[in-house]
């Protein structure tokens, strides 16, 4: 699938567009600020928008999400547990088709209950679960469910998959889960304590 990454807002957000190369049907993913740099790329790639997905519930990623949706004529998809509006609902494990590929939803809660990353067979895009060489932030009570994520989901995927986070947070834009293994402290931890001893 062809990968737009598109820089929005004041906060460094990525949003992007997720493009099925055979048939034009695509996916965008978050939208919490302005809509016109995502409606500019679609225009240029001449796509046709079936989806408006939130990775999780923070108004960065999805105050214009609506608003997107609405001009692009698709849907709002979000995970079962978000407290927002929308119009899709999908669990751990379900695939939206989107054109001739699908995309797999994986429930990764620890940022927040509602966190998804999705995976089309080659690239994952992870909202704010994992940022290039850190993570997203958590309460301590969902440190488990962070380490989880990060580590029994995330970490699972092939070493190729490209990870696009969800802000520029990191030196480079995005970069392969191998690579990011090998360099992001959070991930080369053992185990839950190791984990929580990075934070003091």
């Amino acid at each position: 699938m062809l990968v737009k990454q598109i820089p929005v807002g004041p906060m460094a957000n990525f949003v992007y567009l997720v493009v099925d190369e055979k048939t034009k049907e695509a996916m965008v993913v978050d939208s919490g600020w302005e809509t016109e740099p995502i409606e500019a790329a679609v225009r240029e790639e001449g796509a046709r928008v079936k989806f408006a997905v939130a990775t999780h519930e923070h108004f960065d990623h999805v105050t214009t999400l609506p608003e997107l949706a609405a001009k692009l004529g698709a849907k709002v998809v979000a995970h079962v547990n978000t407290p927002n509006e929308c119009d899709v609902r999908v669990k751990d494990g379900e695939r939206l088709k989107v054109g001739a590929s699908t995309v797999k939803i994986l429930h990764t809660p620890g940022h927040t209950e509602d966190s998804i990353c999705l995976y089309d067979g080659r690239e994952v895009f992870t909202g704010d679960m994992l940022f290039v060489g850190t993570i997203g932030k958590f309460d301590r009570e969902r440190a488990e469910a962070m380490y989880n994520s990060l580590h029994d989901v995330i970490l699972r995927l092939p070493a190729s998959t490209v990870m696009y986070p969800g802000h520029d947070y990191g030196e480079v834009k995005f970069r392969t889960l191998g690579e990011e293994r090998s360099s992001n402290p959070f991930l080369m931890t053992k185990d839950l304590r190791g984990f929580l001893s990075l934070f003091g």
